[in-house]
């Protein structure tokens, strides 16, 4: 009795569980939608690396909404670009590292209540030998409309560091010479 309870319990609260991840990670991605536009902040690496400056980022929308790219810049120039996707239920996240490879990553935690989407490591492609740097985590915290924060973490020789990027949208500016409509 006990056994066809329990299959008859799972069979009815899985089905309400996928569908609860799957509108956590829509929701998700509708929350990195809203990052359109131009950001500025800062970096800092803490544990086996230490550096610290500037770091703008931009985001957009690309494939008829279906992704949002994030290309993070120092001195105006791309270093890393992720690219944040839905695969069924699941968020996932390619990043095209400064340390060129690309890791994969799959959303391990998201809470759009408190504004948090943690990432873990799925695979990663042209990582040149184990022992090589790499990304193996990412904690996105939304904080605000126009403030958020990430942490990568990354490991590389048997050695970890978390790169913290904290950014703030820049506003937008009124277009030069435009005429409101009469």
């Amino acid at each position: 009795m006990r056994r066809s309870t329990f299959f008859a319990f799972s069979f009815l609260c899985l089905p309400s569980i996928c569908v609860a991840e799957e509108h956590a990670a829509a929701a998700a991605l509708e929350k990195l939608r809203a990052l359109s536009g131009d950001w500025k902040g800062s970096f800092e690496w803490s544990g086996t690396r230490s550096d610290k400056g500037p770091m703008n980022a931009s985001y957009y929308s690309t494939g008829n909404g279906s992704a949002v790219v994030e290309n993070l810049t120092m001195d105006g120039v791309p270093v890393m670009t992720t690219v944040y996707h839905l695969d069924g239920a699941d968020l996932r996240m390619t990043h095209y590292c400064a340390a060129q490879n690309q890791p994969r990553l799959k959303a391990s935690r998201i809470d759009m209540a408190r504004g948090i989407a943690d990432f873990a490591l799925v695979d990663i492609t042209n990582l040149r030998s184990p022992e090589a740097g790499h990304v193996v985590g990412l904690e996105l915290r939304f904080l605000g409309p126009d403030h958020i924060t990430l942490a990568f973490r990354f490991e590389g020789g048997g050695k970890s560091s978390l790169e913290r990027i904290d950014l703030k949208r820049v506003p937008a500016k009124a277009i030069a010479g435009s005429v409101s409509p009469q």
